[in-house]
């Protein structure tokens, strides 16, 4: 402030004459930058940053009108929508940024003199800002992963609802939501459920007591994943007689279902155990449990005595 006060008295004003008015004006008028003739206030600066505001405001209104008539449309799907959405909103920013300066007395020329200070600072302070940026705009163009896809990140499961600047949110099925950065999805490794299609396999295992009928706990399992809506009829479900196991005779039902939502396939796993424990019981196969058979090796007969209890 030593400074504005300065350019103050420069200009012919004695130090005890100052007004409140002239130390305002001193401020407003003061120089911030000068480079090859070109001089910029701060008055300047306000104003274009006053006019940069305002039209980034207009101009996310204008783009999410634009995306909401576009959804409608039959031919252009959710994230196409979002894609142009995004795309014009960048354009709409940097006319804005263009015609702001020049409209303010902000030659363009002025940030080739201070281009490299801001590539430095950039380089230095925003690297994370600026990778997560390219990578937003590197995930519209390939489409990895795209709106409503269901996606597993850092062992988080949930579904794509919005791909912004910086992050892109992820909602889990509890109803939370994940804010991952744009970079993470091209860096490291991302499940994604639903990129080329909704169709996905899951299974059910059981395990029978040894001695049970084979051939009819197939037929309860194809039964239950037949009867199910949930379970496409193409590929149709598998049975697969999986191993002798320790303690039962396992078997795997493997079957394909649609899914729109991250708990859709917990929900067919439930409701086809559900089924297969009521058709075991009816059908009396009993679902095995864990069982240890101990045998005692003893060079002498074990002694038992019974002792009175005198309390």
């Amino acid at each position: 402030m030593t400074s504005l006060f300065l350019l103050a008295q420069t200009e012919g004003s004695p130090a005890g004459s100052l007004t409140l008015v002239d130390r305002l004006s001193a401020v407003w008028n003061y120089e911030v930058y000068s480079a090859a003739g070109s001089a910029v206030k701060l008055n300047q600066i306000l104003i274009a940053l006053l006019i940069v505001i305002c039209g980034i405001l207009v101009a996310k209104v204008l783009t999410q009108m634009i995306a909401r008539r576009l959804s409608r449309l039959d031919r252009l799907n959710r994230h196409a929508a979002h894609f142009i959405q995004k795309i014009f909103f960048y354009v709409l920013v940097v006319i804005i940024t263009l015609v702001a300066l020049p409209l303010v007395g902000i030659p363009i020329t002025i940030f080739a003199v201070i281009g490299g200070a801001v590539a430095i600072g950039v380089g230095f302070g925003a690297q994370n800002l600026c990778n997560n940026l390219i990578s937003g705009l590197i995930i519209m163009l390939e489409r990895p992963i795209r709106l409503g896809d269901i996606v597993e990140v850092d062992d988080h499961e949930g579904q794509i609802e919005e791909i912004g600047n910086r992050c892109t949110r992820v909602r889990r099925s509890d109803g939370i939501d994940l804010l991952v950065p744009n970079s993470s999805f091209l860096e490291q490794t991302v499940i994604n459920w639903t990129l080329s299609d909704a169709d996905v396999r899951g299974k059910v295992s059981v395990g029978v007591m040894y001695g049970s009928p084979t051939e009819q706990v197939r037929q309860i399992l194809m039964e239950a994943a037949t009867s199910n809506q949930r379970v496409l009829k193409n590929p149709e479900p598998v049975v697969i007689f999986e191993a002798f196991g320790d303690n039962a005779l396992i078997f795997d039902l493997y079957f394909w279902s649609r899914i729109t939502r991250p708990m859709d396939l917990r929900k067919v796993h439930s409701e086809l155990r559900f089924a297969v424990d009521a058709a075991m019981r009816q059908a009396g196969i009993v679902i095995a449990y864990p069982q240890r058979d101990v045998h005692l090796d003893s060079l002498r007969p074990i002694e038992v005595k019974m002792i009175k209890d005198e309390s």
